[in-house]
């Protein structure tokens, strides 16, 4: 019977953006197995209706259920929006939206309480943020803007380029003149691109990624459970993606600086052999 100490966390996303979550997950937990699954095939879900952003969500959260895992992290924005509370019940581990612990973060670091918040277009209509942001600090002012230009940009591998950088001056343009002084990056895709937003938002604005706030979430959560592996063996670490392989691969390889990172095809709804 394996020890639930060692099943791996388990991180769902609509493509690679989760990667950034998981890049900082990895930092606090080095020793932890994970298994990510990545909806290329699908991607992007900020323009899909929240009826089908459901149900991808839930076929994900079934293929890591038949894989076992002891915690999921909804590393997409728009799936925590529409789904979190909808799947959380569904499941007998705990499952962990990004939202909540991005806005916390938000609040702690913005003097003004004037805060950005760049979305998909899902997300933005969702009014998640506002809402998160509003239940924690109601004297807080937040502008959401839709960015449904960022994530081909990021799927398709092109995130460091000039392209990506004037792709994020054009999305930009509406907060010109405006007055915040925190920005929160509301998918976790938008980190890949985070040298650009910064360059083109005012000096010393404080970029806000939900990837920290919910590897620290994660972290307590699994302590308190006594659920956390045991330091010094050897991690492993398994990625599926609904698109191809080799394109994940290298971002992967990438960002998270994993040489030979393991990747494999995997077809939704997932059926176990």
């Amino acid at each position: 019977m394996t020890d639930k100490a060692d099943l791996p966390i388990g991180i769902i996303d609509s493509g690679v953006g989760g990667l950034t979550v998981m890049k900082e997950l990895l930092d606090r937990m080095p020793d932890e197995p994970f298994t990510y699954i990545g909806d290329d095939a699908r991607c992007p879900y900020g323009s899909r209706p929240p009826e089908e952003v459901i149900t991808f969500t839930t076929e994900m959260l079934e293929a890591l259920d038949s894989f076992g895992v002891k915690l999921a992290v909804i590393a997409c924005n728009t799936a925590t929006a529409f789904a979190l509370e909808h799947v959380r019940p569904l499941f007998d581990f705990p499952v962990i939206g990004v939202i909540e612990p991005g806005a916390r973060t938000a609040i702690a670091k913005s003097e003004m309480k004037q805060i950005v918040v760049l979305g998909t277009s899902g997300t933005v209509k969702s009014g998640a943020y506002s809402r998160a942001i509003a239940d924690l600090a109601a004297e807080a002012d937040v502008t959401a803007l839709a960015c449904p230009t960022f994530v081909p940009i990021v799927e398709r591998g092109v995130y460091k380029t000039p392209e990506a950088d004037e792709t994020v001056r054009q999305a930009l343009l509406p907060l010109a003149g405006a007055s915040f002084d925190a920005v929160i990056l509301g998918c976790t895709h938008f980190p890949l691109l985070a040298p650009f937003i910064s360059k083109h938002l005012p000096p010393g604005t404080e970029l806000i990624t939900s990837g920290s706030a919910t590897a620290d979430t994660v972290t307590g959560l699994l302590a308190s459970k006594g659920a956390l592996r045991p330091a010094g063996l050897t991690p492993d670490i398994r990625f599926y993606t609904t698109g191809d392989p080799q394109h994940f691969r290298h971002i992967t390889e990438d960002w998270l600086e994993l040489p030979f990172a393991h990747v494999e095809q995997l077809n939704l709804p997932y059926t176990a052999e």
